[in-house]
């Protein structure tokens, strides 16, 4: 189980019967939790599978560095796409790289 915590005084506005449901499920003991068929109580090895999505996604966001020859326009014109260019660059190539119409083009 996992307990978080609300600051309802911050950007979420409560109506006051939300504020007094959750009033009443802070004061909520574990033992006072109804576990069904739709939601079972989780043994220990199923809740030591959980992770962070955010990790799990952090993996397969990671980059990668790179050294690439361009030629001094393509440089000057990427620079002018502003803050950020290099992301933009990252996301032509592997569009690239994904389109084998676009590729054939280039080999």
């Amino acid at each position: 189980m996992v307990k978080m915590t609300l600051n309802a005084n911050e950007k979420i506005k409560l109506t006051d019967e939300e504020k007094k449901m959750l009033d009443k499920l802070s004061k909520m003991k574990d033992e006072d939790i109804i576990y069904d068929e739709d939601s079972p109580k989780l043994t220990p090895e199923q809740l030591s599978q959980f992770r962070r999505v955010s990790e799990i996604n952090q993996k397969n966001r990671r980059k990668q560095n790179l050294t690439l020859r361009v030629s001094p326009m393509s440089l000057e014109m990427a620079k002018s796409l502003g803050k950020g260019y290099t992301s933009i660059l990252s996301r032509v190539v592997e569009y690239a790289l994904n389109n084998k119409e676009f590729l054939k083009k280039f080999l």
